[in-house]
């Protein structure tokens, strides 16, 4: 059973993410919205770091669908070889670069429903280029925020859309639209699964795990 946190002390830990990382920003490198887009559909059970290693070259050639279609799924793979189910992931890119210029005038749409429409966008994916291109309060639960919110206490559920409900009914709306990138970091570099960092957690004192621990 998860052990929430108030509403003040949510205020309290947003606050102190927000002091110490005031404009967080998406690890994905990225030079536009379909690169972007690429970029998280490729990041699927990959890290980021794999993932920016392979794009670096890879957006030099093919920034915009029809460039991606022109490279072709043959040519694609090389660049991303090094990725994680990457023969799969070639042909989300080439139907999803499809369907950009043949359903959206080749530009990455804005609302959840259209993007659920493009081959391998699933929510979490939708959510990161509403956030981050449209700057928005969409909230992608990826295994960082599924397994560190309920831990701290800020949301409760076992599924990522029941961790989404969750979070978006339970943060400060002056927090929304920064803090799925808050979580992630913190789960990413501090609260990590495995030899967590609770001594050097800026949060150590509100977490409801830390706090039952003790």
């Amino acid at each position: 059973m998860t052990t929430l946190l108030s509403f003040d002390e949510m205020h309290e830990v947003f606050q102190r993410w927000k002091k110490q990382n005031p404009s967080p920003e998406s690890e994905l490198d990225y030079v536009n919205a379909y690169t972007l887009l690429v970029a998280v559909v490729l990041s699927a059970q990959s890290t980021d770091k794999g993932v920016n290693k392979a794009t670096g070259e890879l957006f030099k050639v093919a920034d915009t669908p029809e460039k991606m279609l022109a490279l072709g799924e043959k040519k694609l793979i090389p660049y991303i070889r090094t990725i994680g189910l990457y023969k799969n992931k070639a042909k989300y890119i080439m139907g999803l670069s499809e369907k950009l210029i043949k359903d959206f005038n080749s530009e990455v749409p804005g609302d959840m429903q259209s993007l659920l429409k493009l081959p391998g966008v699933g929510r979490k994916t939708a959510n990161v280029v509403l956030n981050v291109i449209f700057h928005k309060p969409a909230m992608p639960v990826d295994t960082h925020l599924l397994r560190v919110s309920p831990k701290i206490g800020l949301a409760e559920g076992t599924t990522p859309e029941q961790i989404e409900k969750s979070l978006l009914a339970r943060i400060p709306e002056e927090f929304l639209v920064n803090a799925h990138h808050w979580i992630l970091l913190h789960g990413r570099y501090v609260c990590t699964a495995k030899n967590p960092l609770c001594d050097k957690c800026i949060i150590n004192d509100i977490c409801k795990h830390n706090n039952m621990e003790n």
